[in-house]
């Protein structure tokens, strides 16, 4: 059974992970569900939806995509300064 976890809890999560990283580095959405629980697939759909809400930017392979419809590996990292979205 995998436990719930609410949006907040998750977004605590992946800002931590970005913060931790800076601005220059990305991250693996799967590193914030493996914190969150040891059977951390089922959540991975939930994670990339959060990513998107926080306003973390996704790419996949240099390019900006949205983590919700993008299909295969993305990465996850801050915005760079003075983006706007």
């Amino acid at each position: 059974m995998t436990p719930e976890f609410c949006d907040e809890d998750i977004a605590r999560v992946l800002l931590d992970l970005a913060h931790a990283r800076g601005p220059d580095k990305s991250f693996c959405p799967s590193e914030g569900a493996r914190r969150l629980a040891d059977d951390w697939r089922p959540l991975m759909a939930d994670v990339r939806r959060v990513a998107r809400d926080t306003g973390l930017m996704a790419t996949q392979k240099g390019v900006e995509v949205d983590p919700v419809l993008a299909k295969g590996p993305i990465r996850l990292r801050l915005r760079p300064t003075g983006s706007n979205v």
